[in-house]
């Protein structure tokens, strides 16, 4: 039988393909552009609502309306708003357990009267929690139900069947990511507090702190400003890895310049060998870029790419070197660091 359909089928052609592709992604364009009008102060209620919960946001959702719950949920807990899934279903043989009148819960259903939507919404009302519904309107049993209604509006799905949960979902996944941003936003989330909760992946080692990766102590090369080129090479030799800078200091100890391979390797290009006994401030570069201890290794990078320069001193808040990072440190860390 399946085959025998296959046999009967026109294949579309790329053209074909290509255009029936577009005007799905233009539809659901659209209706997130009608989205963000229809906005209004009910959304900074909702917004209200979980900035002065005391407790988490439940989302819940069944079918494809869950799985943009599932992700919302994922959104809100890596941006600072404690979160959980609790299924329809399982929530009425004992997961709701998990509800308190401290909670605040999210529901999503497009049409708003699902069967497994309708049965949880009391239960949650008996247990105090404030509800927010994201629903296609404010006449269905969740929209009236709830405490805050959120509305997407009568989206008509994408695709020649406009079956499939396409428009809808995507209505919801934007308007849960805003309310998710937006919360964070208002609680003054910082890019240091994303970090915390991203540690691992490529992600995680942009955010890291440049302390945590830079070199330090007996790996740094530090020179006073009067001492010449060629003592101090000599007197800061070292087998192993090495700093290709050398940071070089006032009297008070505060980084005043940098001397680094390639300023020797220009001396020795140049013919000027004789300036290799002389005072490195002579020869150093002055006020050399710099970095804080508390910056992102992601701006690191870009500092390091943008200036086109190898070597980044880490200084505190005084000016004084407290390390540096090389650029041969963090293209491993962050690929896009060799440019």
């Amino acid at each position: 039988m399946a085959s025998a359909a296959l046999k009967q089928s026109i294949p579309f052609s790329q053209f074909e393909q290509l255009r029936a592709a577009r005007e799905i992604i233009l539809q659901e364009a659209e209706a997130l552009s009608s989205l963000a009008g229809r906005l209004d102060t009910r959304f900074c209620e909702a917004v209200d609502l979980l900035l002065e919960c005391p407790g988490r946001v439940i989302v819940s959702g069944i079918g494809k309306a869950g799985l943009i719950g599932q992700k919302i949920v994922a959104t809100l807990s890596s941006t600072g708003t404690p979160a959980q899934f609790l299924h329809p279903s399982e929530a009425v043989h004992g997961d709701l357990g998990c509800v308190s009148e401290c909670d605040v819960v999210l529901v999503l259903s497009n049409s708003g009267e699902t069967e497994e939507i309708s049965r949880l919404t009391p239960l949650v009302r008996q247990l105090g929690a404030k509800i927010v519904a994201l629903t296609n309107g404010p006449n269905n049993s969740l929209a009236k139900a709830a405490d805050v209604v959120l509305e997407i509006g009568r989206l008509r799905e994408a695709g020649e069947l406009a079956l499939a949960p396409s428009t809808t979902t995507t209505a919801m996944l934007a308007m849960g990511d805003a309310l998710a941003l937006v919360v964070s936003q208002q609680r003054g989330f910082t890019a240091r507090d994303f970090s915390v909760f991203h540690p691992g992946g490529s992600l995680g080692r942009r955010l890291t702190p440049v302390q945590e990766v830079m070199r330090r102590g007996e790996d740094l090369r530090i020179a006073q400003q009067g001492d010449s080129i060629r003592a101090t090479l000599q007197r800061l030799r070292k087998t192993g890895r090495r700093s290709g800078a050398l940071l070089v200091l006032d009297d008070e100890g505060c980084l005043i310049g940098l001397f680094t391979d390639s300023d020797l390797a220009r001396l020795l290009e140049q013919h000027r060998d004789e300036q290799l006994d002389r005072p490195l401030a002579e020869v150093m570069t002055r006020g050399p870029l710099t970095i804080r201890e508390t910056a992102s290794l992601d701006d690191a990078v870009a500092l390091l790419t943008d200036r086109k320069i190898s070597e980044l001193p880490v200084v505190d808040g005084d000016g004084c070197p407290i390390g540096l990072i090389d650029i041969t440190d963090v293209i491993g860390l962050c690929p896009n660091a060799a440019g």
